[in-house]
């Protein structure tokens, strides 16, 4: 993918874009690396071109991990900083070999602040990171983890979904745990009784729906 094919750049006139050319670089992060240990998301923002990474934050006492959000193609991080200016405190990860933009945060605040054209991405993609994290804590708070898991496996389904769709693709289970704020073992039996009624398959990392009629019929069971 061009980084011109970008969500935040798609639509931008051509000067624009010549000058966002000489203000952003292409890194490769490698899989297993953890991030921005030195201070770099005050300085710099990020626009996923390929991969995953995610973002989480981590109990130290109990080493409890819950993630927060996975940035696929055209994601953007750090919203928060770069809206705020404070320290943010997550954690992240490359859960796949990834290769992003880096930009200076500055710069990126300057587009905000001059350019309708990035606005309109940029703030119905903030709007859509505020709607995920405001489901992830509804979900946790009122949902049981058999709950969650079966909704999560709906969404991943679902392409009008742009942060689940496709995201459990290639994930473990120990991932899939942390995204659904529980661990290993308790996948892996929810995910055992949902493959002996015919409801799901798994091979090789992947879970299959083979029947979703079922799986909606037991979210309105509960």
């Amino acid at each position: 993918m061009s980084k011109y094919e970008l969500l935040p750049f798609a639509g931008l006139d051509e000067m624009t874009l010549t000058q966002i050319g000489h203000y952003t670089k292409r890194m490769i992060f490698k899989k297993g690396q953890t991030l921005f240990s030195h201070g770099e998301l005050k300085k710099y923002f990020y626009i996923v071109i390929h991969g995953k990474i995610k973002s989480y934050q981590l109990n130290l006492d109990n080493g409890k991990e819950q993630t927060l959000f996975v940035y696929r193609d055209g994601d953007m991080f750090d919203t928060i900083i770069l809206l705020d200016g404070e320290d943010h405190d997550v954690m992240y990860e490359v859960m796949e070999e990834s290769e992003v933009l880096q930009m200076p945060i500055e710069y990126v605040r300057e587009l905000i602040s001059s350019n309708r054209e990035f606005n309109s991405k940029f703030f119905p993609y903030l709007a859509q990171q505020m709607r995920h994290m405001e489901e992830l804590t509804s979900d946790l708070s009122l949902y049981s983890t058999s709950e969650r898991l079966i909704k999560l496996l709906i969404q991943n389904l679902d392409p009008n979904n742009r942060v689940k769709y496709n995201l459990l693709q290639g994930l473990s289970n120990t991932e899939i745990a942390k995204l659904i704020g529980t661990v290993r073992h308790v996948v892996e039996r929810h995910l055992k009784a949902l493959k002996e009624d015919g409801s799901i398959d798994t091979k090789n990392k992947n879970v299959q729906i083979l029947d979703a009629g079922k799986l909606l019929d037991k979210l309105k069971f509960f």
